[in-house]
């Protein structure tokens, strides 16, 4: 066979295998969902049908309504938290600390937790904020408090602080990378020409590191807005959020059209993100 013959099947083999798995794994579950959210629900199970029923049940039952609306609130916060968080110590590593080997044992102890069980990472903050746990411990025993505080489990802010440990690394990722891709002769030029730090920041720093912003933002939005094992340790009653909805109607309800119809606005609602991040970051490209 011919070396081109070759090369030209090493090509198909090799473009062939992602796009296999996309249509396995993407494509056709994502049709059958969409198939799904049009079917009604029919006791003991389900038949098929082409009807806007459930999607009309997700908006007059207010009780959805408030659980999208919480879990946008829960993944904004854990965003702008993590972005709170992850930007200085990423601009810490990159500006200030100048000795590699630092730079990157700290750098490597923001990525180790990944490596770590996510459940069990989870679950370690129910561990610190529960009632027995290692913060109302420490607080009863230096005499700050006469008993355990109930509200730090159980509640949107708990969820919010075991979120934003959670995916921290993915918000810090991105920024490093951006930060230090800029050339710091820029920086120097700025000051050079009578630019203080804070405006130095602002106009040369900060702009060209929007695009390792945006990412950030959009990864940690997209996977706490997705999420729901936090919910489930650290939530309550007060704390579900949309995709424990989903697993309930899928589980518990066996209501898998109402179920599926939830999932495919939720699949809007992430992709819309996403859009939205890609055009904002290509838009700071541009007037780069």
């Amino acid at each position: 066979m011919a070396p081109r013959s070759l090369t030209r099947m090493s090509g198909h083999l090799v473009l062939g295998i992602p796009i296999l798995w996309i249509i396995l794994f993407m494509l056709i579950p994502y049709t059958g969902l969409l198939t799904y959210s049009f079917w009604i629900k029919k006791y003991p199970l389900f038949e098929p049908a082409f009807q806007f029923g459930n999607y009309l049940t997700l908006i007059e039952d207010p009780q959805y309504i408030r659980v999208l609306l919480r879990t946008l609130k829960i993944a904004a916060l854990t965003s702008l938290a993590s972005l709170l968080l992850a930007y200085p110590f990423a601009y810490f590593l990159v500006f200030r600390l100048y000795n590699h080997t630092w730079r990157t044992v700290l750098f490597l102890g923001v990525i180790a937790p990944l490596w770590v069980s996510y459940l069990l990472r989870a679950y370690v903050w129910k561990t610190i904020l529960g009632t027995e746990g290692i913060l109302n411990s420490f607080l009863i025993n230096t005499g700050m408090i006469a008993e355990p505080l109930s509200f730090l489990l159980y509640s949107q802010s708990a969820m919010v602080v075991t979120l934003t440990y959670i995916f921290i690394p993915f918000m810090v990722m991105p920024i490093y990378t951006a930060l230090e891709k800029i050339p710091h002769n820029l920086t120097e030029a700025s000051a050079d020409l009578g630019m203080g730090a804070w405006a130095t920041f602002f106009r040369v720093t900060f702009p060209l590191s929007l695009p390792g912003v945006v990412a950030g933002f959009t990864m940690t939005f997209c996977l706490s807005f997705g999420d729901f094992i936090a919910p489930f340790l650290v939530g309550g009653p007060d704390g579900q959020m949309v995709a424990n909805v989903i697993a309930s109607q899928f589980g518990a309800a066996l209501n898998w059209p109402l179920g599926s119809a939830l999932a495919v606005v939720m699949l809007f609602i992430v992709l819309t993100i996403i859009s939205l991040g890609d055009w904002v970051e290509q838009k700071g490209k541009v007037e780069a």
